[in-house]
């Protein structure tokens, strides 16, 4: 049996003739392709600005930075995610106040919101847990009574949708990730989107150092010198990584809708073995499967399983992490689904050119560790 992944990014000759183009041109920092991409994502969302970036943790930390947070200031963030969410506001100086998520769907429990809410809150991060997005109109509703601003962690989530709205253009920001997990992929790579020209420009502003950027610089008949407004970041992406992202947009439908098939598929095959649950898809949510995220039952160890199958050659993964819990947070906040969810949580394989018929010797060798464990 041939080793079956986690995940794994589905190219082919595309993106190597997007690059060949980059080279070809000799710009291959940001250039001409990261435009044709950021344009890309921005019709696709059907949003008016979208800035390309390093990576999401850097999109997450322009959007605090372009709203204004600072030193002593608290931000709202949803408790099961990867810590770069939580990261983002250290960076700023801030603390972040972790929000515990329901069982179900693995997303910020809106009815926990405001209890946390004091003077010093201006912001609720709520992430978009592996692709299913959060219950957002209710979020929106807190935000506006409290006068705070909403910066949707997408990392998981492009292309997926609430109530026929695209994940990350509902907030003030959404931040999207290009990591070799996530629906597309450019390898590493982020991407800040809002309708917010004076956010935008912030953001744009902040990415290259706080300074006028080089494309921009080398489109006027003027030479000018830059200057240097504000301690900005290098965050900017090249046009190499911008041209994976260019070809792999041509493929993002295709994708979730071999995920979907997929996911459904995996439902079936769990619904058959014992101690064991699908993941939960609520009805007015497009879930685009950035992972499957299984749950066992409590009693079972989920890291044995994990090891259990990676020696049949099949790669699994815990779900995400509980933040609270971290030691970098040094946080008070008490997080009992988040923990709990963090315990069972399992990923399972799922990725574009995986068959059915590995998921099927996958369910075989999983029915045996659950029950050899129980």
């Amino acid at each position: 049996m041939s080793k079956i992944s986690l995940a794994k990014p589905y190219f082919d000759h595309e993106e190597l003739e997007e690059i060949r183009t980059v080279l070809d041109s000799g710009w291959v920092s940001q250039g001409p392709k990261v435009k044709e991409f950021e344009e890309k994502i921005a019709s696709y969302l059907g949003v008016k600005y979208a800035i390309a970036v390093t990576n999401c943790t850097a999109a997450l930390h322009l959007a605090l930075l372009s709203i204004g947070i600072k030193k002593g200031d608290e931000v709202l963030v949803a408790d099961f995610t990867f810590p770069a969410t939580g990261h983002s506001v250290l960076y700023c100086g801030a603390r972040p106040v972790f929000v515990d998520v329901k069982l179900d769907t693995y997303n910020i429990d809106t009815e926990l919101i405001e209890e946390k809410i004091t003077n010093r809150t201006k912001a609720i991060i709520p992430v978009h847990a592996f692709g299913q997005p959060a219950d957002m109109d209710e979020i929106i509703k807190i935000s506006k009574d409290h006068n705070l601003k909403v910066i949707e962690d997408a990392a998981c989530a492009l292309g997926a949708k609430y109530n026929d709205k695209n994940a990350g253009t509902i907030g003030d920001i959404g931040c999207f990730s290009f990591h070799a997990r996530k629906g597309i992929t450019t390898g590493e790579g982020g991407m800040a989107v809002t309708n917010d020209k004076n956010l935008a420009e912030k953001m744009r502003h902040l990415s290259v150092f706080g300074m006028t950027s080089a494309w921009v610089r080398e489109k006027s008949d003027e030479f000018v010198v830059p200057r240097f407004t504000e301690a900005g970041y290098n965050y900017k992406m090249s046009d190499i990584t911008a041209a994976v992202g260019v070809a792999q947009m041509r493929k993002l439908d295709k994708i979730i809708e071999r995920k979907k098939e997929l996911a459904k598929y995996w439902n079936e095959k769990l619904n058959e073995i014992e101690y064991i649950e699908s993941p939960y898809v609520d009805n007015n949510v497009k879930h685009v499967y950035q992972s499957y995220v299984s749950l066992v039952d409590k009693g079972i160890n989920r890291n044995k399983i994990i090891e259990s199958l990676m020696k049949k050659d099949v790669q699994t993964q815990i779900g995400t992490y509980a933040s609270h819990i971290q030691p970098v947070y040094n946080s008070p906040d008490k997080c009992s689904n988040s923990f709990e969810i963090f315990e069972r949580s399992l990923a399972l394989p799922m990725y574009f050119m995986l068959r059915e018929e590995d998921i099927d010797m996958v369910a075989k060798h999983l029915k045996t560790a659950l029950e050899q464990l129980k």
